[in-house]
């Protein structure tokens, strides 16, 4: 017999190509994790494959993500997808991925190798330039790659200052270039399956309060300068930001654990949970934005980033909350990053790989995990670094992003999505530094309501010679 309860369940993700929560006998047990099915269809997918034209594309950041999100614009564009240049500062990283590159792309051509994204943007005719650089070198970039005429995949969060944000969705909209934020839960099956089952259903009633978390990251750790290896051009890769002393972990990520190159955990792992309850629950800028911590354990390490804090976004009726310890233990191994939505009728527990469901009561938990697609995408098994169980959700982002090329729309995580999630974190931090303060935010003046000392700590100070962009 088929319910309006059945059919939710089964036609959930309708859209997407037969994604589905998969209700079942062991799904009532409440104690079996069930995986979801991969997509037989995806619209987007399909608009791509029958009317997407030949694109000449660059990569700006040959690093960990970049090559990622690249290698799943090969994967999703096949021959019509040509990587024509990359360019990082890094001499080492960028002769390997252009290797790479050769290996995965249809014509087996090594793309053009830059050190400067601004040669590179000027002696290229592109159609699409991917930025994954470290989040302080976003700015710049994104935005003389729409100057040139290119539209852009660029990573989460857009820039490190408010007015860096503005910025860049202003020259989105000014050059009518498609942007495509790395935001790509909106992008993730199951969470797709999860708001139209649950959310836009009225399945979990009304939801009055979301606590977003993160119960890992970085570790105390103490650090030793040492010289930049003869590959890096590091006062190139510091850029606009101020010059801090080279430790041997940048490249391994570790550039996050400092506030010079990004926005902490909040900006890091936050973005993504707070843009993801944005798309959920269909919110807009908060009205005020309040947060608290600092480095209340980790006080001997060299990092500087908070390991503790406390961020509350207020909306009419409905508190968002993101908390943040890297130094304690995880609540819950299945959730150790991730949000819980509390509905007058039921809870929803998601992140990007896991998302359970229980309704008021005595009724079971309802748990799924993301799909691995090894049989369709056999090198995702092999590809160094993958977040395997990610990939699918960042192919249908790209497969999004590649459509809106194709008929010219917005993509689901477009830069407005990506400038408010991004500048909503970085006032979480401006509160913080302000011994939290309540920000009262005005977007239409781009502006902290009457506090002229957060309204000074939107605009970082840039190094000589690199010129801060304008709106």
């Amino acid at each position: 017999m088929t319910t309006r309860r059945n059919f939710l369940y089964a036609g959930g993700l309708a859209g997407l190509g037969g994604f589905y929560f998969m209700e079942s006998a062991a799904a009532a047990k409440g104690d079996d994790i069930i995986k979801m099915q991969a997509p037989e269809q995806n619209p987007d997918r399909d608009l791509w494959e029958k009317e997407g034209k030949h694109l000449r594309v660059a990569l700006i950041g040959c690093g960990w993500y970049g090559k990622s999100d690249l290698f799943r614009m090969i994967q999703c564009g096949g021959e019509k997808i040509e990587v024509v240049a990359l360019c990082d500062v890094n001499q080492k990283i960028l002769h390997e991925a252009g290797a790479l590159v050769a290996e995965r792309q249809a014509s087996k051509k090594t793309p053009v190798l830059y050190k400067d994204y601004r040669q590179m943007l000027s002696e290229n005719k592109l159609d699409v330039c991917l930025v994954g650089t470290p989040d302080h070198w976003h700015a710049l970039p994104m935005i003389a790659a729409v100057e040139a005429g290119c539209d852009v995949y660029v990573q989460k969060p857009i820039a490190v200052d408010v007015i860096e944000c503005h910025a860049m969705f202003k020259a989105a909209r000014k050059h009518q270039r498609v942007v495509q934020v790395g935001l790509q839960r909106r992008s993730t099956p199951i969470l797709v399956d999860a708001k139209k089952r649950f959310i836009d259903s009225g399945e979990i009633g009304e939801v009055a309060y979301v606590n977003m978390f993160c119960d890992y990251g970085q570790r105390e750790r103490i650090l030793t300068p040492t010289q930049p290896p003869e590959e890096l051009d590091f006062d190139f890769w510091t850029g606009p930001a101020p010059m801090r002393p080279y430790y041997n972990t940048y490249h391994l990520r570790s550039w996050r654990a400092f506030m010079e190159y990004g926005n902490g955990t909040i900006g890091d792992m936050g973005v993504h949970m707070f843009d993801m309850v944005r798309w959920l629950l269909n919110l807009g800028w908060p009205a005020r934005v309040t947060s608290n911590g600092g480095i209340f354990v980790n006080r001997k390490g060299t990092p500087n980033i908070s390991d503790t804090q406390n961020t509350l976004f207020e909306y009419e009726n409905l508190t968002v909350s993101w908390e943040h310890r890297h130094w304690s233990e995880v609540r819950e191994p299945r959730f150790g990053w991730g949000s819980t939505l509390f509905g007058t009728k039921g809870t929803l527990k998601a992140n990007s790989t896991a998302c359970d469901f229980k309704p008021l009561g005595n009724a079971p938990w309802h748990k799924v995990d993301a799909a691995t697609e090894f049989d369709r995408y056999p090198s995702d098994e092999t590809e160094p670094g993958l977040e395997v169980r990610v990939a699918g959700a960042n192919r249908a982002h790209m497969w999004n992003f590649l459509a809106r090329i194709v008929d010219r729309g917005r993509p689901v995580s477009d830069i407005e999505e990506g400038y408010i999630s991004s500048a909503c974190c970085i006032l979480g931090n401006i509160s913080q530094a302000l011994n939290g303060a309540t920000l009262e935010w005005d977007a239409e003046n781009v502006c902290v309501k009457d506090n002229p000392e957060a309204n000074a700590l939107l605009r970082r100070t840039y190094r000589a010679p690199w010129k801060h962009p304008e709106a």
